[in-house]
């Protein structure tokens, strides 16, 4: 079967970056500055306030930046979790994706600055996200947000991190949400699928940068590999909330997300995916550079405005 191809903007924002040692050459320090170096467009969509706020995690203050499009004091809530291999990103790196998910929804999102690895080993960031939607959930009220109409939304890494969070919810017991939303989520650890041995080498995201995340990952981890840290490892996904999942055609990790939409329709959890052409691992990070990106991210907002507007019963 022949290797999927970039549509031809997206290929063009690959090759604007030129040739890109792998992670392992070039070190974390020096990708984590890359990452925060990312320019951010100059026409993000205008929010009616933007607030940085520490708040109580397990560890250490939590911080996170709230996004308000509005201001509606009923506003839906969305938890965000930014991607970056549980080991790089910010609220700073990923505010155009946080800024478009506000947009789009209509809800105030909150996203959330865990802690990295390998500084923090797991289950840290899993820890910092579950205790920042509940904070979300019992605050609700001074946020000026809708407890009632929750839901939690994370790319790659984050899109684990929110799939952990709403297993957690579930087993024990909230807080309420009513949406997952997972975009090209990093659910396993899986390296012999199809679309991994078929994409090995794809851009933006290779195999060799796959494995020198992972590695950075685990040092330190004295825990067993759990639900809440691969969800895919997860034997009972009935009575979870509704999903969004998103994937890649061009994104080595892509039949993990894929595999997991497809066991919640089996556990009988209303599921939308959606795998987009032409589209690289981490398109949404940057939405706006890719008509495959802008119409991706449109259509999660809508959706999402439509789960808002009918939340079902749990």
């Amino acid at each position: 079967m022949a290797v999927p191809r970039l549509d031809p903007d997206a290929a063009a924002r690959v090759a604007s970056f030129g040739a890109i040692p792998p992670m392992r050459e070039r070190g974390l320090a020096a990708v984590r500055r890359a990452v925060e170096a990312t320019p951010h467009p100059d026409d993000m969509p205008v929010m009616a306030g933007i607030e940085d706020r520490d708040i109580p995690g397990p560890a250490q203050p939590i911080p996170v930046r709230i996004y308000r499009p509005s201001s509606d004091d009923r506003a839906p809530a969305l938890v965000y979790f930014h991607g970056g291999g549980m080991v790089m990103g910010s609220n700073h790196a990923f505010e155009p994706l946080a800024r478009a998910l506000a947009a789009l929804s209509g809800a105030t999102v909150v996203s959330v600055e865990y802690r990295l690895a390998p500084e923090a080993p797991a289950p840290a960031q899993f820890d910092d996200a579950y205790a920042a939607t509940a904070w979300v959930a019992d605050n609700a009220q001074s946020l000026g947000v809708d407890a009632s109409r929750l839901a939690v939304v994370g790319d790659s890494a984050g899109g684990s991190l929110a799939a952990a969070v709403a297993l957690a919810a579930r087993d024990r017991g909230g807080p309420p949400i009513i949406c997952q939303v997972l975009l090209y989520p990093g659910l396993d650890r899986d390296m012999a699928c199809e679309s991994i041995q078929r994409l090995a080498d794809a851009p933006m995201l290779t195999r060799a940068d796959i494995d020198y995340m992972h590695e950075l990952a685990d040092q330190g981890v004295t825990i067993p590999p759990d639900q809440y840290r691969f969800p895919a490892l997860a034997t009972d996904l009935a009575r979870l909330p509704p999903a969004i999942v998103v994937t890649a055609e061009c994104d080595p990790i892509r039949d993990w997300g894929e595999r997991y939409a497809a066991r919640l329709r089996d556990a009988g959890v209303q599921t939308t995916q959606t795998r987009y052409p032409g589209a690289y691992h981490g398109f949404l990070m940057r939405s706006d550079a890719t008509a495959r990106g802008r119409l991706a991210v449109a259509e999660v907002g809508a959706l999402l405005r439509a789960k808002f507007a009918h939340p079902l019963e749990s």
